[in-house]
């Protein structure tokens, strides 16, 4: 490899961490998106210029083929279906790799003597880990996107087979140090394709997202090892990147969910999994109109809005910047409690209501803003649920015990926007919403937020 290719390289890879290092900060994530975008670019226009490839057709076509559907995803992608489209673009990015490291065995074989038995070793974790990789994301797809029941799919046997599974992959990925053949690999890819089938079933309801990040670093970790079989150092540093984001990520979601990475992955198995369904509660409860709402909001000095997925699902995040603009016009001290997995996964909320151009300055971490919901007059909840259900709290046999949760319980008022009485992700009744503090205005929420909007100003 030229030394020019080898500095352009690692230019490439200094921009991509550059990159993570923008999309940290909203005002730097455009940015540091551009700046990793084009490092991409380059490094995929590079070997067009020093090597002297075979099938240009194939390669350029593919590679068209994969632009115009990204530009097509990317304008035609809802807020509420991220998830989603980042659970296919791991599962891509963990297919490729494997499809390539089974590329390169093939290569190896007639050489095999040759080869270093480490990079035998990488091969076989880039075939088997991108095949679970693979499966999984297709998975976590299929549930979040209503294709599949988003509730956990037990069996009879799955721990049994899950491991046996992964025990048979272990071996065929030594015999493919130490014994490389085509088979072999096919073999351990369809194994892979296995296992991740078998991970991802457990798990259901508000746990999928956590499984797409954990994914997500197993396609990075599968892109460092192929950038190593492949002895590319573009590909070694952005599967780095990509496979510690990912773990962080996961690591930082397990923990706002109050639970371990092992008991979200296999805590259906005896009960410990978010269910992600659950029957409507038919108990008593407060409601009211929006001008009753209205009133409350109106003569409020301390509002806190706690956001969530009912709220993306509705599009109605710009009808609440306009609401939470007159309320600040007439006094009103308003901020947007923000819990690490509102939406579905960290940053959803944020960047939905940053669509809505929504002051950064208003949104307020959990940690930061627990303490101010006992000096509130009124909190109101738009679609959010579980991360407001005290049963984190004081449920020990509940599905989300344990889970860090808004402490809006504590204000002097609450504000349910619901659709109905149906329960959360989680699949579990909140007491919350029973409190005598509690009022729910029922329907859906931008049509909801519109006539409470209309009646704010009616004051």
């Amino acid at each position: 490899m030229p030394t020019w290719v080898q500095l352009v390289n690692l230019l490439c890879a200094v921009c991509f961490i550059l990159a993570l290092k923008g999309l940290s900060g909203p005002k730097t994530a455009r940015a540091g998106n551009l700046l990793g975008a084009g490092a991409a670019v380059v490094a995929v226009v590079l070997p067009f210029i020093y090597l002297d490839l075979k099938h240009v057709p194939l390669i350029v076509a593919a590679i068209a083929v994969g632009s115009i559907g990204g530009v097509v995803g990317a304008q035609k992608v809802q807020m509420t279906q991220m998830p989603q489209m980042v659970a296919l673009f791991n599962g891509v990015g963990g297919g490729a790799a494997a499809l390539v490291a089974l590329v390169e065995l093939h290569e190896m074989v007639p050489h095999a003597d040759a080869v270093s038995w480490f990079v035998l070793a990488a091969t076989a974790f880039t075939i088997a880990v991108g095949a679970v990789s693979f499966a999984g994301s297709i998975v976590t797809f299929a549930k979040l996107q209503e294709l599949m029941t988003s509730r956990p799919v037990i069996f009879p046997g799955l721990p049994i087979v899950f491991g046996a599974s992964g025990v048979a992959a272990v071996v065929l990925g030594v015999l493919t140090v130490t014994q490389p053949a085509v088979w072999i690999g096919i073999a351990l890819a369809l194994l892979g394709l296995l296992v991740g089938v078998l991970l991802v079933l457990p798990v259901g309801g508000a746990d999928v997202p956590i499984v797409i990040s954990l994914l997500n670093a197993f396609t990075g970790l599968t892109v460092a090892a192929g950038g190593y079989v492949l002895s590319n150092v573009v590909l070694l540093v952005a599967g780095t990147l990509v496979g510690a984001s990912g773990t962080y990520l996961t690591l930082l979601m397990a923990k706002a969910m109050g639970r371990s990475v092992a008991n979200i992955l296999f805590g259906a198995l005896k009960g410990g999994s978010t269910l992600g369904a659950g029957e409507a509660s038919d108990r008593p409860v407060r409601s009211a109109g929006p001008e009753d709402v209205a009133i409350l909001l109106g003569y409020a000095d301390r509002v806190i809005i706690v956001p969530g997925y009912g709220l993306a699902v509705a599009q109605a995040q710009h009808t609440l910047r306009e609401l939470v603009d007159v309320l600040v016009a007439r006094g009103t001290r308003v901020d947007y409690a923000i819990h690490p997995v509102a939406g579905r996964m960290p940053g959803h909320m944020n960047v939905l209501l940053a669509e809505a151009q929504v002051p950064y300055e208003q949104l307020v971490e959990m940690d930061d803003i627990n303490s101010e919901f006992k000096h509130t007059d009124v909190v109101l909840v738009v679609g959010a649920n579980d991360v407001v259900n005290p049963a984190a709290k004081t449920t020990p046999g509940a599905p989300i015990y344990g889970m860090p949760i808004l402490d809006a319980d504590e204000a002097k008022q609450i504000v349910f926007m619901k659709r109905s009485m149906r329960p959360g992700f989680a699949g579990i009744e909140n007491e919350l919403l029973f409190d005598p503090k509690t009022t729910l205005l029922f329907g859906d929420a931008k049509d909801s937020l519109g006539k409470l909007l209309n009646a704010v100003k009616a004051l």
